[in-house]
């Protein structure tokens, strides 16, 4: 039983990934009808702002302290950070510690005008053109931001450590009446899937609460119905790209402690995502976000031993097949709008 709780907290960590970058992938696809494969570099990108802020945090200029000397006696030079001569140096150790959630504030803006260059300088051009024709060109972005990543990054990972306070683990178990130390999860995982529930509540509020949100889901469900009511819903539409590039960046922010930041991470988690998307149906924000889930739950559970041992490589498949089946049962997906991709 301990097992199988520690597998399905593993499925949560990852279906939380999935989920936040199928559910940005569908609001693009919802609301401009745009296939983007290039929605896992800017997964990515957020990683490397979480990396940027915390870089920006470290900038140090050289000072003598006199307190402490080299072996020959000469007062040593050490490397301060500017932030420390600003703000003391207990409140600037805290902020350098605590860089990862802070970056959340630099990834937001970053992210949306990342999101709205694409969406004006490339995407609009290609509306009405085929969805392979989508396809080819947004994997080309992809690549290009990846290759950008890594001239100014390096291709080698690189670590950016939670805020010492989350370092550690948590005894899960005792919540569920098992022996201490029996069930034991990091906290920062648990961190990542609380902030990816809340993230997800507060867009589906957005839509469902606001005017701005009922408007685009009218201009979803019948885009030119809403355009000959007077409302400029193309000006909404490019709002939601860079509110999806804004949630794939902040979703990127917080996974850089659980994996470390590298220049083909997004390339990882398109393929999967894009495959959550299929199976949750296309279009379908809950689907996107239950696929999301429950498939990270299932690659969780066929990554145990006893399961790879008697099906050698199947957590690597497992989303795959899973993907297939669905799709020759019911082409548009487990919640997806009737019509879509059953032509």
């Amino acid at each position: 039983m301990d097992q199988i709780i520690v597998q399905v907290l593993n499925g949560l960590d990852k279906g939380s990934a999935y989920a936040l970058i199928a559910l940005g992938l569908t609001l693009i696809f919802g609301t401009l009808g745009v296939v983007n494969f290039a929605h896992g570099a800017l997964f990515m990108l957020g990683s490397f702002c979480a990396v940027t802020f915390s870089r920006l945090l470290s900038f140090s200029h050289e000072v003598i302290d006199e307190t402490r000397t080299d072996f020959l006696g000469n007062p040593l030079k050490v490397q301060v950070p500017y932030i420390q001569d600003w703000l003391g140096p207990d409140l600037a150790a805290s902020i350098i510690q605590w860089s990862v959630p802070l970056s959340i504030l630099f990834a937001i803006p970053v992210m949306i005008t990342i999101g709205l260059i694409i969406e004006r300088g490339l995407i609009k051009h290609f509306y009405k053109r085929p969805h392979a024709d989508q396809i080819l060109v947004t994997f080309g972005l992809a690549i290009v931001l990846q290759e950008i990543i890594k001239y100014f990054f390096g291709a080698n990972p690189i670590q950016t450590p939670a805020p010492p306070a989350f370092n550690g683990s948590l005894d899960f178990g005792i919540w569920l009446g098992f022996d201490p130390v029996t069930i034991m999860y990091p906290y920062w995982r648990m961190i990542y899937f609380f902030f990816s529930v809340v993230i997800i509540a507060g867009v589906f509020a957005f839509l469902q609460f606001t005017t701005f949100g009922m408007v685009v889901r009218a201009g979803m469900a019948d885009r030119e119905t809403v355009g000959l009511l007077g409302i400029d819903i193309d000006k909404r539409f490019t709002f939601m790209f860079g509110l999806a590039a804004a949630v794939a960046g902040i979703a990127g922010v917080m996974y850089a402690p659980i994996v470390a930041p590298n220049y083909h991470m997004g390339m990882d988690f398109l393929v999967l995502s894009f495959v959550v998307v299929v199976v949750g149906g296309m279009g379908s924000l809950p689907g996107a976000v239950a696929a999301g889930f429950l498939l990270g739950i299932l690659e969780s559970f066929a990554s145990m031993p006893m399961i790879v041992q008697s099906f050698p490589g199947i957590n690597q498949i497992i989303i795959y097949l899973v993907a297939i089946i669905i799709l020759l049962t019911r082409p548009r997906g487990l919640m997806g709008r009737k019509g879509v991709m059953e032509e």
